[in-house]
Order: C-alpha cells, then sequence, then structure tokens
C-alpha cells in the first residue's frame, strides 16, 4: 500500500474551508429556530417537537450520503458533488426560512411552510456537512491527521462564532430587531441571507481547490482492490457488529444519552428561559422577545469560546474518564446556575461552564471509544456511534412539551433539567472501562 504524501499547511486548509460555511449556517439553524417558530406562534410546549427534525435527518442522511459517495465517482470527484449540491439547497432554504411569515399566510399554514423549509435545511446542512469528514479521511495520511481535523475544528468555531453572533450584530449597526406579530425581525432574516452567500462561497472556494483522488490512485493509497469492499460487506453485517459492539460502545453511549438530551433542551429552551428571567417577557411580538433572541447567540458564542478554552485544559487529566466526569458536572452545574441569574452578563459564566461540557462531549468519547475497538471495524462503529447522538435527541424532542408541563411550564427549568441531566452522565461516566481487550474480538 502507498503512502500518502504529505500535504502543505494551505492544502489541509482547502480541505476544509468550506466547513466555516456550513457552520454558520448550523449555528443559524440553532440558535434561532425555537425564535423564529416562537415568532410564527408556536405554543412553548409544541417548540421541541420542531427539533425533532434536525437529529432525525442526520441519522438518515449522514449513512445515505456517506455510502453513496463511497461509490460515486464523476469528473468532479466522490464528496465534492455532494457537498456542492447540499450546499445549493442550504443558501435557497436559508432565504425561504425566516420569510415563512411574511407571505400572508395563516399561522398555522406559515408553521407548515417553516417546518417543510427546516426540513430541507437540515438535510442539505448534513448533506454538506459529510463529505468534510470524509474529504480527511480519504486525502490525509495519519501522521498529519490531527492537524487536520484541529483546522476543521477551527474552522466550525469560527462559524460557529459568526452565525451566533450575526443577528446582534446587524441590530447594532440599525437594521430592526422588531417586526409585526408573526413575522421575523430583519435583523434575523439578514443574518441568514449573509451566512447563506458566505456558505455558498467558501464551498466553491473548496469545490475549485481541492482535487480528490481518483478511483485508481485511490485504491492504492487504501490498500485494496475495487471490489474489496463489496466481499466485505458480505462477510459481516452492519447488523452484526452493532449486536456484537464491545462493552465500551454501549456504556459511553449511555453517557451521550444524558448529554445529548441536555443539550437539546439548551437548543429548544434558552430563548424563552432568557427572555422570562433576565428580560421579564414571554411575550414573542415584543422587543424584549427579540432582544433576548439576540443575546442567545452571544451566549453560545460565550459557550463556544468556553469550549475552546477547556478543550486545551482536558489533555492535562491523567485520566479520560476524570476529565469527562469534571466536564460533565461543570456544565451541569452552569445550566442550573441560570435558573438563580437574571443579568444578562453574569450569564457569561453559565455559558462558559456549559462549554465545558460541549469540549468534552466532542472529543472524549470518540477518543475512548476509538482506544477500546480494533481498526478492522473502526470506520462501521464510528458511524454507528452517530445513532448516540443522534437518538437521544429525537427521543428528547419527543417528550419536551410533557416535560415542560411537569415542570410548571416555566422554560428555565427545563434548562435545570439539563443540567440534571449532566450531572447523571457524569455519573455514568465510571461505568465505563477504559480498556483495549475488545480489539481481539473486533
Amino acid at each position: 500500500m502507498k503512502t500518502k504524501p504529505d500535504l502543505s499547511f494551505w492544502k489541509l486548509w482547502n480541505l476544509s474551508f468550506g466547513f466555516f460555511g456550513v457552520q454558520i449556517a448550523y449555528a443559524l439553524q440553532s440558535a434561532n429556530i425555537s425564535r423564529i417558530f416562537a415568532t410564527l406562534g408556536a405554543d412553548p410546549h409544541n417548540l421541541s417537537y420542531f427539533w425533532i427534525l434536525p437529529p432525525l435527518m442526520g441519522i438518515i442522511v449522514q449513512p445515505i450520503i456517506g455510502s453513496l459517495s463511497d461509490k460515486t465517482w464523476c469528473r468532479f470527484g466522490r464528496r465534492l458533488p455532494y457537498l456542492i449540491l447540499g450546499a445549493l439547497v442550504s443558501v435557497i432554504v436559508m432565504c425561504l426560512l425566516p420569510n415563512a411569515g411574511s407571505f400572508g399566510l395563516t399561522i398555522s399554514s406559515a408553521m407548515i411552510f417553516g417546518f417543510i423549509a427546516l426540513m430541507f435545511l437540515d438535510t442539505s446542512i448534513n448533506m454538506a456537512m459529510q463529505p468534510f469528514k470524509m474529504l480527511v479521511g480519504d486525502q490525509v495520511n495519519e501522521k498529519q491527521k490531527g492537524l487536520a481535523y484541529s483546522i476543521q475544528s477551527f474552522l466550525c468555531n469560527a462559524g460557529s462564532l459568526v452565525g451566533y453572533l450575526a443577528p446582534i450584530i446587524f441590530t447594532a449597526i440599525g437594521i430592526s430587531n422588531i417586526a409585526p406579530k408573526g413575522q421575523v425581525p430583519d435583523s434575523v432574516t439578514y443574518a441568514f441571507y449573509v451566512g447563506a452567500a458566505i456558505l455558498i462561497l467558501c464551498v466553491i472556494y473548496t469545490f475549485a481547490t481541492v482535487r480528490e483522488m481518483p478511483p485508481k490512485e485511490y485504491a492504492e493509497f487504501h490498500g485494496f482492490e475495487a471490489n474489496d469492499n463489496k466481499k466485505e460487506e458480505k462477510k459481516e453485517s452492519m447488523f452484526s457488529l452493532l449486536v456484537n459492539a464491545p462493552k465500551v460502545f454501549w456504556t459511553v453511549g449511555l453517557v451521550q444519552f444524558f448529554c445529548w438530551c441536555a443539550f437539546m433542551y439548551m437548543w429548544t429552551y434558552t430563548n424563552g428561559a432568557i427572555a422570562d428571567t433576565v428580560w421579564g417577557t414571554t411575550d414573542t411580538s415584543s422587543a424584549a422577545y427579540q432582544e433576548a433572541g439576540n443575546w442567545v447567540g452571544v451566549l453560545f458564542a460565550v459557550q463556544a469560546v468556553g469550549s475552546v478554552i477547556w478543550a486545551t485544559i482536558i489533555p492535562r487529566f491523567k485520566s479520560y474518564k476524570m476529565a469527562y466526569f469534571v466536564s460533565l458536572v461543570l456544565g451541569g452545574i452552569g445550566f442550573i446556575s441560570t435558573m438563580f441569574i437574571h443579568d444578562q452578563y453574569l450569564l457569561f459564566a453559565s455559558y462558559l461552564l456549559i462549554g465545558c461540557a460541549w469540549a468534552a462531549m466532542l472529543a472524549l468519547p470518540f477518543t475512548i471509544l476509538t482506544n477500546s475497538i480494533s481498526g478492522k471495524n473502526m470506520g462501521t462503529y464510528l458511524g454507528l456511534f452517530n445513532g448516540t447522538i443522534c437518538l437521544p435527541q429525537i427521543i428528547a424532542a419527543s417528550v419536551g412539551g410533557l416535560l415542560l408541563s411537569l415542570v410548571g411550564g416555566t422554560q428555565v427549568n427545563m434548562l435545570v433539567l439539563a443540567g440534571v441531566l449532566l450531572i447523571l452522565g457524569a455519573a455514568s461516566v465510571f461505568i465505563i472501562k477504559e480498556t483495549s481487550a475488545e480489539k481481539s474480538n473486533n
């Protein structure tokens, strides 16, 4: 098997640059979906149902795109065609979604339009996101993968900051942050427009600067013949691998369940929670509610900064499990503290702590898992492990309205519940048995 050559820094940069634009779109969605649907007239008890779509699309689309692109070879490459198609659809939908209440539709019709637009946005973002992960695996040698994924992580966080902060920046330069009842403010609408423009420009840049390996060259660098994959699929199915997954797969998956349920409730209820506790309003048509909506973007940006800072501290822990435990406990404290804080700036401390949990969730589960399974089925297990991210979110979104009723209908209580879930996740860390013994079996 031939060894992939080292790539220059800028070639590594080009591989992931489009991810900057994709992440802006994802951040705009994460910070503003509840705000948009609440503004259209959605009852807070129904907000979580709209959040079923993102993980549902992820669990469906990402494996399909991975499988299809494995079998795709054309003059434009194998991953890049799906990247450009996903980006084009995202741009169209990003221009439509924030206008759901501006087409003269009834409230119910605007909700349906917004729901369909969100479905297409989730699908296209997942279609555009997945190729970036695969491009690094395809093009980069083992020695440089750490640097390549570090670049991708930097661009991911940078894109998140732009997406989270865009509405408040537009408000600061004089674009209206209020709108007639049932319509989304221009500050949010323009943020989606600009985000769409940046997304397509970044993706076009990657599309124009990256050359994928042709089939013969790809096979030489990855040590297989054209029919090898089909032969391997016949030997061991994905279902049988899941049934025989090592214990660490399931124990880390239990921690993942609590963590991703918690963050689903953060994305769903932060807007309504801080509008109530800091701005003292639950009126979605008020200027105060929209100001709170802008501040959610700032808080999520603070969370991203906290994540970056804490990511530099995690390697200093002697044990991955202790790092995981401490990170989740800090995040749990951050969520619970939002109930007692009524100053918008003091909330920075809460979301910095929440960023600690986010940093651990992005890195430690995959580190523990990959250290405990063999390389033979590594890719399949990582694909299956994506279900431990998506399924908890789907479950959490499905029961969110019921839980909101049980906690008194106050949205900040759902953030407290998120904190409790993270602490339960931290307690579950001690069930994990870090080992390499399973390698001989998988």
